[in-house]
């Protein structure tokens, strides 16, 4: 195990009935006035808005609003943010929503209080140093954003899917999870979050540092978990235990509590970022098509790990004398749980093409230090290639 630092500051209220606290908490962490950040008519429809609106009201903390994020949230929803926050004096940003929501708040949290462009952070040009307080009402248990130090926007110029630096000063200062808010859900986005879960983790278990059992551990019971939880969820939406499962396992699966220690890999989220990017496909989608494409690619680099991942997540029997029969035999298992769900498993699937293979993985080049990515493997535009063509 490695040295590390780990730093979470986000309150979590879970439960049902927990948004009532919204206003509360708003003042608590510093909120006069919040900017209200939302994605579509969802939370109107399930009652969410209802009650967080009334929480702020009732605390006296007036708000103004920005609706209509989208899925691969846009930097054009995160300047308008950043000229609301701006024009209104606010000095609170609540997110009302999922993952998409939460990041663009966070994006534009970073640039309200900065004289330049926000897209600066992506680049490396600005360092993160002040930001305005974040707070969420989790609607979608997918991204883990409630309670990470990073966010994922899209610049519309030049369509550049990046991740900003990861920085503690972005992580919620409360985040309320109430898990009747995900019972509406449609099926496909209920897969989708569960495949985004399993693959935040993967990208923290497949590693080459030794001697990490403790975070091992929590990856796989967590992977467990998941799998468990999910098909219950989608078979009976109105499951209240399934859903909190899901809620509680994806916040763990990316507030990096189950990454310390060890050096993580990353390289399936970047090659999917280019996916959405291109097919602007929903993410969890788009990472069951490239990670059992990626780990059936990677498998030779470390066939112990893989039959590991079989065995302790997968329940496949230990073949000692063929272990990588029983690599193998885990990623079929886990291709088969995503199918299961309804998840794609191929390109076309998503509505992608082999064609536009090499376009993606210049794409990629574009990015400062484009290339290689992942630390368990490195991966070269020729293995980002090869990737692609494994999922066809």
């Amino acid at each position: 195990m490695e040295n590390f630092t780990f730093y979470s500051p986000t309150l979590f209220a879970f439960g049902d009935r927990e948004e009532r606290r919204v206003g509360e908490l708003t003042r608590r962490f510093g909120g006069t006035k919040a900017l209200l950040v939302t994605g579509g008519g969802s939370v109107k429809r399930n009652g969410a808005y209802d009650a967080v609106t009334a929480s702020l009201k009732e605390a006296g903390i007036p708000f103004a609003e920005l609706s209509g994020v989208q899925a691969n949230p846009r930097s054009g929803k995160v300047y308008e943010g950043i000229a609301l926050c701006r024009a209104e004096g606010a000095d609170f940003v609540l997110a009302l929503g999922g993952g998409s929501v939460i990041d663009t708040a966070k994006a534009i949290a970073m640039g309200a209080g900065y004289d330049g462009d926000f897209w600066d952070f992506f680049t490396g040009k600005a360092s993160i140093s002040s930001v305005l307080p974040v707070g969420v009402v989790l609607t979608i248990a997918a991204a883990g954003s409630e309670g990470s130090d990073s966010c994922v926007i899209t610049l519309e110029e030049g369509n550049l899917k990046w991740g900003c630096p990861k920085s503690d000063l972005i992580r919620p200062r409360f985040s309320v999870l109430n898990p009747r808010y995900t019972c509406s859900l449609p099926p496909y986005q209920t897969a989708s979050g569960a495949t985004d879960m399993i693959a935040h983790i993967c990208e923290r278990y497949f590693t080459n540092t030794a001697d990490v059992e403790v975070t091992d551990r929590l990856c796989e019971a967590l992977m467990k978990t998941i799998v468990s939880a999910a098909p219950k969820a989608l078979e009976n939406p109105g499951d209240y235990a399934a859903r909190a499962e899901l809620m509680w396992a994806g916040m763990l699966a990316h507030n990096n509590s189950c990454g310390v220690g060890r050096v993580q890999d990353w390289a399936s989220h970047q090659i999917e970022h280019e996916l959405s990017a291109f097919y602007d496909c929903a993410h969890g989608a788009g990472l069951a098509v490239v990670m059992p494409a990626w780990m059936e690619y990677v498998l030779p680099h470390n066939v112990a790990r893989f039959a590991q991942f079989a065995v302790r997540v997968w329940d496949c029997d230990m073949d000692f004398a063929h272990p990588e029969l029983t690599a193998k035999e885990g990623i079929a298992r886990f291709r088969a749980f995503l199918k299961s769900m309804g998840m794609p498993a191929t390109l076309s699937e998503i509505g992608a093409k082999a064609e536009d293979i090499p376009a993606m993985t210049a794409h990629r080049a574009e990015k400062p230090n484009g290339f290689p990515f992942g630390n368990f493997v490195k991966i070269n535009p020729k293995d980002m290639t090869a990737i692609f063509h494994l999922a066809e």
